[in-house]
């Protein structure tokens, strides 16, 4: 049986490829059991995750056939909004790669990520009133943070869904590129994060999605931690000899 999810491990990053191409990679429950999987790997061994689906689709929503069948408790149960929760609380940060559709479950998938790049082809949107249900795995309020809430609305109540260009504008997605070139452009922004101190991205990463309330105690905590890291001293000093050096030549 072929596996839902593809895993490439690499030193600083996890590749999650979505690996369901027949039916533009909707997510069953096996795709949210493998990626259950990958975040216990990833919140045991942080490191950063770029998810992308294979065959030209990001991820088309969840498995209709499937969700059909579930009933109260299958929602009480919180399936997809406990997976991209857990996603989202990942210690390091994640990047969405998406080409072509993103809609409903694969939108909210790629909501819960930290960063979203997308090709022209990309297509973002949250069609679950026309099914006859609302889109519950975090779109209903991760979308008005993330675009405003007039948009949201159009996205959540009048199925309105955005064009790659539409989405960078309103900052949805950070960078549209080429299809060809969508793993180089998602690697060269893990590159930029792989070069930052790994344990100030993870507090950062922390502090940033804390409660209001808890700052600016928590900001406190996390630079107390962080001031007393050899990794602290190493990157001032090596900046301190540089700009001696530079001054004295």
């Amino acid at each position: 049986m072929t596996a839902p999810v593809l895993v490439e491990q690499h030193d600083d990053r996890v590749v999650l490829r979505l690996n369901r191409p027949e039916v533009r990679n909707a997510i069953d429950l096996a795709t949210v059991d493998a990626l259950h999987d990958a975040c216990r790997m990833l919140e045991r061994e942080p490191r950063i995750a770029m998810i992308i689906g294979s065959g030209g689709t990001f991820a088309a929503g969840a498995d209709i056939g499937e969700l059909r069948e579930r009933g109260r408790t299958d929602a009480l149960a919180g399936i997809n909004s406990g997976l991209f929760d857990r996603i989202q609380r990942l210690p390091m940060p994640t990047i969405a790669l998406i080409d072509g559709y993103a809609l409903g479950g694969g939108a909210e998938l790629a909501y819960a990520c930290d960063f979203r790049i997308g090709t022209p082809d990309a297509r973002i949107g949250n069609p679950e009133p026309g099914l006859g249900i609302l889109a519950a795995a975090g779109a209903s309020w991760r979308l008005k943070e993330l675009i405003g809430e007039p948009l949201a609305k159009e996205v959540l109540l009048a199925g309105r869904i955005l064009t790659a260009d539409e989405a960078r504008e309103v900052h949805l997605l950070t960078d549209v590129v080429p299809a060809d070139q969508l793993e180089d452009v998602g690697n060269r922004l893990a590159d930029r994060v792989a070069a930052q101190a790994p344990l100030a991205v993870r507090l950062t990463k922390a502090a940033f999605h804390a409660p209001r309330e808890a700052h600016p105690l928590i900001d406190d905590l996390a630079q107390a931690v962080l001031f007393e890291t050899q990794d602290k001293r190493d990157r001032m000093t090596a900046f301190l000899e540089r700009r001696a050096k530079k001054e004295s030549s």
